[in-house]
């Protein structure tokens, strides 16, 4: 877990990099921040000069073992990014060296966490010209599962109505902006402190998950947008119309409730995309998406942030991310 003060611009630079690497799973003690070869891109990829890497309770999940992917070690943690392109592999034709870019490394969520990183071209876009590298790294995966879950998944379309649990949390906060915008009805359920900010972005009921219950506010809802899980997931079968979808991104749901309630349900693992994170941008440039950086720590901190994560340290409210 001791950084290594090697001096990233000197005259190895070329030759190596500081990385956050795990060589054994287990808790954030295993991370250690060491110098590595410099990575080059393959055919497909770019190698992004870092400038930012997002934080996510996924990193968590792969540096303890606990990922849906398999994941052999040793590993440098990370995926979401921003940075600029420095060099190009073959068969990329839509980006350039010197593009400002931002989006995930690869189908494993891992290499972020790096001065330099590796990343599928076709799991980035040009960053929204609008945001600071920091905020365009805090916006991948979250707003991207916000997206999917809301459209590509529950299919809403303007004048349905949604239930989303755990409205405030980072997914959440996406997501009723982004239904918000395309004209759907959203019940929020979240802490009461932070009505005020919902309201802000758009929801238009909310339910104190501490002291109301949801299935007496929600009624004939078309889709759950489930960010909690458990027992919450279980009692929202109840609130659907016939035929509605209950849609998580925490844990399959119960097919067997499903069926009683004549309900779709279904679990998805999101799939970061340029074309996802091109629309985005344009969102945020446009003015219609606000992302939202809660702590800003440098990459050497990074043991730092999987403290919060493990709920050793208290957390931002908001995105944490590294500044590189």
């Amino acid at each position: 877990m001791t950084p290594d003060t090697t001096n990233p611009d000197s005259k190895h630079e070329d030759a190596s990099i500081m990385a956050w690497r795990v060589h054994d799973f287990g808790s954030p003690e295993a991370m250690k921040f060491e110098s590595v070869p410099k990575p080059a891109p393959g055919p497909g990829e770019v190698l992004i000069r870092v400038r930012a890497a997002g934080v996510g309770p996924w990193d968590g999940w792969i540096r303890a073992g606990k990922s849906a992917l398999p994941q052999p070690l040793p590993l440098t943690l990370g995926s979401d990014l921003s940075g600029d392109v420095v060099s190009i592999g073959a068969d990329v034709a839509d980006l350039a060296v010197g593009d400002p870019v931002y989006g995930v490394t690869n189908p494993r969520f891992i290499g972020a966490y790096a001065q330099y990183a590796v990343a599928s071209a076709e799991m980035i876009a040009r960053k929204p010209a609008t945001i600071s590298y920091a905020d365009a790294a805090s916006v991948p995966v979250i707003a991207v599962t916000a997206w999917q879950g809301l459209f590509d998944q529950a299919q809403l379309v303007a004048g349905q109505k949604v239930l989303i649990h755990g409205a405030a949390g980072n997914v959440g906060a996406y997501a009723v902006q982004l239904a918000r915008r395309a004209g759907i009805e959203i019940i929020a359920t979240a802490a009461r402190r932070d009505f005020a900010y919902l309201r802000e972005l758009g929801a238009d009921t909310l339910v104190d998950y501490h002291s109301e219950r949801f299935e007496d506010v929600a009624r004939d809802v078309d889709a759950v947008l489930d960010l909690v899980g458990g027992e919450t997931q279980r009692r929202s079968f109840q609130v659907l119309r016939r035929g509605g979808k209950l849609i998580s991104a925490v844990s399959p749901p119960d097919q067997d409730l499903a069926s009683q309630h004549g309900v779709e349900a279904a679990f998805f693992l999101v799939s970061v995309g340029t074309e996802h994170l091109t629309k985005i941008a344009e969102l945020i440039d446009n003015g219609d998406l606000k992302t939202r950086v809660g702590m800003i720590l440098p990459l050497e901190e990074a043991y730092v942030a999987h403290l919060m994560l493990e709920g050793v340290r208290s957390a931002p409210g908001g995105k944490i991310v590294l500044s590189v």
